[in-house]
């Protein structure tokens, strides 16, 4: 059966006869679900009662078919998953009893749960669905009406209210407005997650924990009261696509995300890469210590990255290493929602030779990175290593001695020792041409010193032109035929200043001749 009311259509599925108990009807108004309860009393007395009184709100219907109503079309936002929605406080209800318009209108839920209707009085709707507000609203009303059928639209939600803590960045109460923009989204579990800025690395997303205060279930009051515990594993979504795990959140629902125990590299990336994952478009503070060129906190901006920043690009930021790191022990220090420091090795050496990415730990807010320095390094190691992003743009050599521009220079790392030569001038006209001192400071603190020939035309080699490292110094000496001319100029001058002594009193005779 259908009726026309203005630019709605009312549609109407009879339940009965097939089966006779307490039933829920559904009355469909342009995408609007309303619930209709007709108690069972009520069907059998339509089949066998005639109505003889006009305040009754149910007439005999010759045809046998239930009756249909003539409500005031509401205007309800859309809400999905209007069946399964809990009611609370704040909700704003369409109570519509049939051909008793007099007790029908608009009905908000109080802050104690409870609504107050004609004749019954406060009626406690907190905690049910609506046919269960409905069967409860026909029950309390059945002591003064006769078969009362009772409608329920939902026009306005609560805003939600939840709470989350533990590894996510900003925990703390959330409220959740449904009602804006007029299109209602029920928040899930990554959704709220997002709402708090995010998991952080240290987020064991296999048990999270969802506390949920179970709905009333018409039987104990205090049933409000009571709680059950969801365990969700976001693991399962982000592997799987299992969208059962983002569950759907309810009002006072209560999140906590644990610490997981260590950091699993394999799975870092993935993390950092979800959805409910940090905001990479945050700047990040962090601290830089060890073997690197420029120790210290910095902050890193990922405004134009859409990915995390990593433990790559905090020592690019501070100058890159020193010649000196030890890369196969770096350290990442974290510390975690629950006030513990968990500590995260990663692998360098690993990184440059097999392009092992999960290496490159992304970074979270206050994480500190410590290079450690090497005991000892071979050649070839020390070649590679400068060669590296993270390793400096340029390094310093000292040249001193017998060249035409002596200082600090500044050169790429491995740099010849010809090249940096050439970068301070050359040698002088009193320097002593195919032969250098290169003193060098060693990662094990002892100091080594080496002559070296000076070949120009030689290519980069260990024995006769090495790569150069930081703060390596280059000594030129003087030729052995200026080293004769130093030693002999002192004597002549002293030479002279005795020929110039006894000069005077022949000069002086000369003034009186």
């Amino acid at each position: 059966m259908s009726i026309g009311s203005g630019n709605h259509q009312w549609k109407h599925q009879p339940l009965w006869p097939e089966r006779m108990g307490r039933k829920v009807g559904a009355i469909a108004l342009s995408g609007v679900m309303a619930i209709t309860y007709w108690p069972s009393t009520a069907i059998a007395q339509t089949l066998t009662s005639p109505n003889s009184r006009d305040d009754l709100p149910v007439q005999r219907d010759n045809s046998q078919s239930l009756p249909t109503a003539t409500l005031p079309p509401p205007a309800p936002v859309p809400v999905q998953g209007e069946s399964g929605y809990i009611l609370g406080p704040g909700d704003s209800l369409r109570i519509d009893i049939f051909n008793v318009s007099e007790y029908s209108g608009e009905y908000m839920l109080l802050s104690d749960g409870t609504v107050n209707m004609p004749m019954v009085g406060t009626i406690r709707l907190q905690g049910m669905t609506i046919s269960q507000a409905s069967e409860e609203i026909a029950s309390a009303m059945g002591r003064f009406l006769r078969r009362p059928i009772i409608t329920i639209s939902l026009l306005r939600v609560r805003p939600l209210k939840i709470a989350i803590a533990g590894e996510v960045n900003w925990p703390g109460s959330y409220s959740v407005d449904l009602n804006r923009n007029q299109s209602v989204n029920i928040p899930t579990l990554t959704g709220a997650i997002e709402l708090a800025g995010g998991i952080t690395q240290s987020a064991d997303i296999r048990r999270i924990q969802v506390r949920r205060t179970r709905p009333y279930t018409g039987e104990v009051q205090s049933s409000l009261k009571s709680a059950e515990i969801i365990t969700v594993d976001l693991w399962q979504l982000l592997q799987r696509a299992d969208l059962s795990q983002d569950i759907t959140l309810r009002d006072g629902d209560s999140i906590l995300i644990p610490t997981i125990a260590s950091v699993n590299l394999d799975e870092t990336p993935q993390l950092a890469a979800a959805s409910f994952a940090t905001n990479t478009g945050r700047a990040l503070n962090i601290a830089v210590v060890g073997e690197i060129k420029r120790p210290g906190p910095y902050t890193l901006s990922n405004s134009q990255s859409t990915n995390a920043a990593t433990v790559t690009q905090g020592i690019q930021a501070a100058g890159g290493i020193t010649q000196e790191a030890d890369i196969r022990n770096i350290l990442v220090r974290r510390r975690t929602k629950s006030g513990s420091e968990q500590l995260v090795e990663v692998n360098f050496w690993n990184l440059l030779q097999t392009g092992d990415l999960r290496q490159d730990l992304p970074l979270q807010e206050g994480d500190t990175i410590v290079v450690a320095r090497a005991k000892e390094m071979s050649p070839d190691e020390v070649t590679e290593l400068a060669s590296a992003s993270f390793s400096p743009e340029n390094i310093t050599v000292n040249i001193v001695g017998e060249a035409i521009r002596p200082g600090a220079v500044q050169v790429q790392p491995n740099t010849p020792l010809t090249h940096a030569l050439l970068a301070a001038g050359g040698f002088n006209s009193d320097a002593q041409k195919g032969v250098v001192e290169l003193i060098r400071l060693n990662p094990n603190g002892t100091v080594s010193r080496q002559t070296l020939p000076v070949d120009f035309s030689q290519d980069l080699n260990e024995e006769n032109n090495p790569a150069l490292r930081n703060n390596d110094t280059i000594v030129v000496k003087k030729s052995g035929t200026r080293k004769i001319a130093d030693a002999v100029n002192p004597i002549f001058k002293i030479l002279g200043t005795l020929v110039g002594i006894f000069a005077i009193p022949r000069r002086i005779d000369d003034l009186f001749d």
